[in-house]
């Protein structure tokens, strides 16, 4: 890089590894500005214990619980951020309109803290006011029980408990509708199309056991350091051992580099630290596909296949194969922006390891082809048998700690026949059997002027959302919108006819009801379910659980269900009883979850059993090695939208990006050096983003460029500022997933001058 270039302000070099003590200073902010300093050691000590709460954060899973401590950074800052001491009182509404606050940063309006009271908006004073609980349930089950069942779009966030979400689908399908808009349309939905097409279920089949017999880890499109931080002690532990772990990632990114524990005394004492990736390709956005057929390519020349599984475990080698064979090596250079010996390289570790773990995130599903792309990884590994055998298997990398637990107990647009027959049989009705809208669909359904009203159970719905010029007009123009969250944030601006903020419990809090307290439950990324219950006192009187208010709302609107909903929510362990009831895999599950560290799912997979239409393992074909999108031409790169390390999803704890080098900013374009020279640019540069598509108007202006290790032809900007370059419409056809990962833009330049902090 040039060690010229002039300086920019709020952007310097990183010099120290992920984690390490600047992890701990970056806890110790987030603990003293957040925090009563009380609370706080016996709280974040609770943190993913048995007897303590879940991490609000990522979903990576525990191992044991030998270790003092069992959060890491970015989770202390979930925690922090959720148990802090400020609050959102009706006063604060009160001397607050809607108007003023739309012009307030996302960063600020999460940052005034934790909602109080139930809200209701008044568009007369243009402000929130307060509203009882019981008036509020009224009311919103007067206009549901108005609307057509359709026009109602019942969206989810992966935060929310095993018992809030089988509860808040139940309603929405006793109400008559299957339109379950949910986060994991927008990360891992291509997971959870491809992989039941290829094994049979839409999950993982490793668990953290297979890390300690795992001969090899191949990484592909995740920062751990940032996304799924805790994963960082695993990885760290691979690493001392010495096995190899090879990244594929557009950006060099510190904590695939280096990583220092903060609970090893030695790496903190010397401060010194681990080195991560054994060797680290920095493949072209859109290109991972390409990359992958380049391993199997040389696999195949190598013969390194387990000719036995594919003989016995799999349907579809034939033609996969051919077509990896068909496929020539400069198409598979120039999508990928890997060199044919790289990949080759790759191919040869690959085959001369025995258990091959592959872990992936959005990078391979924010794409058009993200379900190929999904199921392109699983190709590779049932080319070696490397799934149902110990230290071998596919690993997503989800994000929220309970996104994969939503859509086990029933939060899904596309429930099976078998599921529906089950739930009405155990609850007395006949439910919807017409597939729902996705959040892409509920979006244009809002649009469109179809869909009426919207309940948001914890999330940021329209942030999250691609194009924001059409989602968030289409948002203000509902009937009715109801949120319940623990913050305040943009969507809850968007208000409608008639707006409800409804203050819900947070994770780290005590739930007490009827029977006493409670606890709730969470499935992690490896399918292990377990309890979480908080210890804190409520951040207000007026808070109720999540699974208390979806009860209260149900109760108030199906005024003829057979089901006795308040009488669910008095001991959650009713809850659980149907679910129980409902749904295979939860037997036992009351006592089961009494155990510490929880059990985990049935995953036919890992005893090579095949869940799919075959009864087989099945290849897939994926057509070329590009992503086949319009726009390609002159000066067109390829965007990455991407978190910083002070944000998880469109929560933005602070607008630092310490491992990147940005502070006190968001609004950079990460660029390099030989594309600025192409174009004319310079670090520090000013410039606009459009997005270079047909018919496309979207654009990002006045964004400081800033020069970066990443793969030519690749930048980076931040989400969810960055979604206003995605078209709603641009996305994997198969799955509905957004291509936030690789959209075609150009960029302008602006001004020379340098924008003041």
């Amino acid at each position: 890089m040039n060690n010229n270039r002039r300086n920019v302000p709020g952007i310097r070099h990183y010099a120290g590894p992920a984690g390490g003590w600047g992890a701990l200073k970056a806890t110790a902010i987030a603990v003293r500005t957040q925090m009563d300093t009380f609370d706080a050691p016996a709280t974040l000590l609770r943190t993913n214990q048995p007897d303590g709460f879940d991490c609000p954060g990522c979903a990576w899973p525990d191992k044991e619980h030998k270790s003092t401590f069992q959060f890491c950074e970015n989770g202390a800052k979930a925690v922090t951020w959720e148990a802090t001491t400020k609050r959102v009182t009706p006063d604060f509404f009160a001397a607050h309109t809607v108007s003023d606050l739309w012009a307030k940063t996302d960063f600020e309006l999460e940052g005034y803290g934790r909602l109080t009271h139930p809200m209701k908006y008044d568009p007369q004073s243009d402000t929130f006011r307060p509203v009882e609980w019981d008036d509020a349930f009224a009311r919103i089950g007067e206009v549901l029980r108005d609307l057509s069942p359709d026009q109602v779009e019942f969206y989810t966030s992966g935060r929310a408990s095993n018992e809030a979400a089988f509860l808040y689908q139940l309603f929405a399908r006793e109400l008559g509708t299957n339109n379950f808009p949910d986060c994991s349309n927008m990360c891992h939905q291509a997971t959870s199309v491809g992989l039941p097409r290829s094994i049979g279920i839409g999950k993982g089949t490793v668990s953290l056991e297979d890390f300690d017999h795992t001969e090899l880890v191949i990484s592909i499109g995740h920062n751990p350091g940032t996304n799924h931080p805790r994963m960082m002690g695993t990885l760290h532990e691979l690493a001392r051992r010495g096995v190899p772990i090879i990244v594929f990632n557009p950006l060099r990114e510190t904590a695939l580099e280096r990583f220092a524990d903060p609970q090893n005394v030695k790496e903190m004492a010397t401060y010194s630290a681990t080195d991560i990736a054994s060797t680290y390709y920095q493949v072209k956005a859109g290109g991972d596909a390409a990359a992958l057929k380049g391993i199997a390519k040389h696999l195949l020349v190598l013969d390194a296949l387990d000719h036995d599984f594919i003989t016995t475990q799999t349907q579809g080698f034939t033609a996969f194969a051919a077509d990896i064979a068909a496929t020539p090596w400069e198409a598979i250079e120039r999508e990928s922006g890997l060199s044919r010996a790289d990949l080759e390289n790759v191919a040869q570790i690959y085959a001369a390891s025995s258990a091959t773990i592959i872990t992936y995130g959005m990078g391979i599903t924010q794409h058009n082809k993200g379900t190929a792309n999904v199921r392109l990884i699983a190709d590779l590994l049932l080319l070696r048998g490397n799934i149902g055998k110990p230290g071998a298997g596919i690993c997503p990398l989800r994000g929220h700690s309970n996104v994969q637990g939503n859509r086990t107990v029933g939060i899904t647009e596309k429930p099976s026949a078998a599921f529906l027959d089950r739930l009405g049989t155990v609850f007395g009705f006949t439910p919807p059997a017409a597939h729902g809208h996705d959040a892409v669909q509920a979006a244009q359904a809002m649009i469109d002027g179809q869909a009426k009203a919207l309940l948001c159970l914890g999330g940021n719905f329209a942030v999250a959302m691609p194009d924001h010029d059409k989602a968030f007009p289409a948002l203000k123009t509902l009937d009715h919108s109801v949120h319940v969250a623990t913050k305040l944030n943009r969507t809850h601006l968007l208000v409608g006819k008639e707006t409800y903020l409804l203050p819900c419990l947070g994770r780290t809090e005590l739930d007490m009801q009827r029977s006493g307290q409670q606890s709730i439950t969470v499935e992690d990324s490896m399918s292990m379910v377990h309890a979480s219950s908080g210890k804190l006192k409520p951040a207000s009187p007026f808070l109720r659980s999540e699974p208390a208010i979806v009860a209260g709302i149900a109760h108030a609107t199906l005024t003829n269900s057979k089901t006795d909903w308040l009488e669910l929510v008095a001991d959650y362990d009713r809850i659980r009883d149907r679910i129980e009831q409902t749904l295979p895999g939860f037997e036992n599950f009351n006592a089961r979850i009494r155990v510490p560290g929880g059990f985990r799912m049935p995953l036919p997979p890992t005893e090579r059993v095949w869940p799919t239409a075959t009864g087989k393992a099945m290849f897939s074909l994926f057509d070329g090695v590009t992503e086949n999108s319009p726009g390609e031409g002159e000066n067109v790169l390829r965007l990455v939208t991407l978190r910083s390390h002070d944000q998880y999803n469109t929560t933005i704890y602070a607008l630092d990006d310490r491992y990147r080098g940005v502070f006190g900013r968001r609004d950079v374009l990460f660029m390099n050096e030989e594309d600025m020279q192409q174009q004319g640019l310079e670090h520090g540069d000013r410039v606009d983003i459009t997005t270079a598509l047909p018919d496309s108007q979207q654009r990002l202006d006045d964004i400081t460029v800033v020069a970066y290790n990443i793969a030519p032809g690749t930048v980076a900007a931040y989400y969810p500022e960055a979604n206003v370059l995605v078209p709603l419409n641009y996305l994997d056809k198969e799955s509905g997933t957004p291509s936030y990962k690789s959209v075609p833009v150009q960029i302008t330049l602006r001004s020379k001058e340098i924008r003041p902090l």
